[in-house]
């Protein structure tokens, strides 16, 4: 297996005054940027890395998941920590560790582990969700960006009854909110997607008819080109930010290597890496860094057409065009963003396990891992914290589904009165 690669082109430096700054150029930054840009401000992205979607965004799971929007820290959670705690749990685990941060982070994700928070937290999510379909409709009947992006829906898959019948109470709730799902027998989910046909052991699913997939890089690079095209929206690669001062006319942003940009307002959208810099400016940010992988594939000879996710093994099935991307893992407290093979290999041998068919397992185009900014409670960070200053973090699994949505609220958020 062979780890996904790109390039692109970097930037040279374009130390004029813009009116906006966004820090991250992932589908949230580039969603950020396109609402500040729309509004008819002056707008430069600026990343660490040589091109966009460099990070969480490259090749993650492409679920654009608007109904499902459950919260990581759920009431099952705590029937599952002796497994999670020995390190027995395939599909989630932990880096422990005594740095305060990580133990401030899990005792408070813990608390959001009641059925109180977990509804709460997933119907804040759902709210989001439902304001970024919109803007994303929005930007779509006005921009053609071709990212492999379809509507096949989604389904769930659940083996234990309990967890069925926790999810079906969900669903229930969601209903009242407009959302359209419902909950299918083994036979009535086989009927409407054949490749079910191979998955064992299944106690029933949640449907959810109108769910959309999308490359997300696919869709980073091309909303770019239109930024820069039709806004004028600059951009700075290989910018490592080491601090941003207060200036005259705003804001100065060092990088490490020395170099100076100047903005009058600043939105941070730089996912696990906005910790640090947050931090050496007097911030503290609750994020987490949660490491998933993906692999690509041809599908096989009982590939889904619909969306899956594989809610015992936490995996997602998503066709992309003639592709299907599979991914999965959750390794909260992980800072490293390298291919484990190992943990590809589990990854791959999981997949097999839950849809032996879904894809050619043996001849796999590339593999990937990635790291998702999590907060205790799932709820994304967009407030604005100093005058000129806002952040945009801790979308967790779902930056792709949330990122339009975000943005949105990130610049209502700093451009308030």
């Amino acid at each position: 297996m062979s780890t996904v690669e790109a390039s692109h082109p970097t930037d040279g430096v374009d130390d004029a005054l813009v009116d906006v700054t966004v820090i991250g150029a992932g589908v949230v930054g580039i969603a950020t940027a396109y609402a500040a840009a729309r509004r008819g401000l002056s707008v430069r992205i600026i990343d660490r890395a040589a091109g966009p979607a460099m990070g969480a965004s490259f090749a993650n799971g492409a679920q654009l998941s608007y109904a499902y929007t459950e919260s990581m820290a759920s009431p099952s959670l705590w029937s599952k920590l002796p497994s999670i705690a020995l390190g027995r749990d395939r599909a989630l685990s932990m880096r422990w560790s005594l740095d305060p941060d990580f133990l401030r982070w899990g005792i408070a994700f813990l608390r959001n582990a009641t059925p109180d928070r977990f509804r709460e937290n997933t119907l804040a999510v759902l709210e989001l969700a439902t304001e970024s379909r919109g803007a994303m409709d929005a930007l779509l009947r006005q921009h053609n960006i071709e990212f492999q992006h379809t509507a096949p829906g989604k389904m769930h898959l659940y083996r234990d009854p309990a967890g069925l019948d926790d999810a079906a109470a969900m669903v229930a709730v969601k209903r009242e909110y407009g959302v359209q799902q419902s909950v299918l027998s083994p036979r009535e989910a086989v009927a409407l997607e054949p490749a079910l046909a191979g998955a064992t052991g299944l106690a029933g699913v949640v449907h959810s008819p109108a769910e959309e997939v999308g490359d997300p890089l696919r869709f980073c690079t091309g909303l770019l080109a239109i930024l820069r095209a039709d806004y004028g929206v600059t951009t700075c690669f290989n910018f490592e930010v080491a601090s941003a001062t207060p200036a005259s006319d705003g804001l100065m942003l060092t990088s490490r290597d020395g170099r100076q940009l100047r903005s009058r307002q600043l939105v941070s959208c730089a996912g696990v890496d906005a910790v640090a810099l947050s931090r050496r400016n007097g911030l503290r940010l609750p994020l987490m860094p949660v490491k998933g992988y993906s692999f690509t594939a041809a599908p096989g000879a009982l590939a889904p057409a619909v969306s899956i996710t594989d809610t015992d093994r936490k995996l997602v099935f998503c066709r992309l065009g003639d592709k299907l991307r599979v991914a999965g893992l959750a390794e909260v407290g992980n800072h490293s963003a390298a291919v484990d093979p190992q943990r590809a290999q589990r990854l791959v041998a999981m997949a097999r396990e839950s849809l032996p068919a879904a894809a050619a397992y043996d001849a796999i185009d590339s593999t990937w891992a990635g790291l998702r900014p999590m907060t205790p409670s799932s709820v994304p960070i967009i407030r604005r914290v100093r005058p000129n200053v806002a952040v945009n973090v801790g979308h967790g699994m779902l930056g792709w589904t949330l990122a339009m949505g975000s943005g949105e609220r990130a610049l209502d958020a700093l451009l308030a009165e």
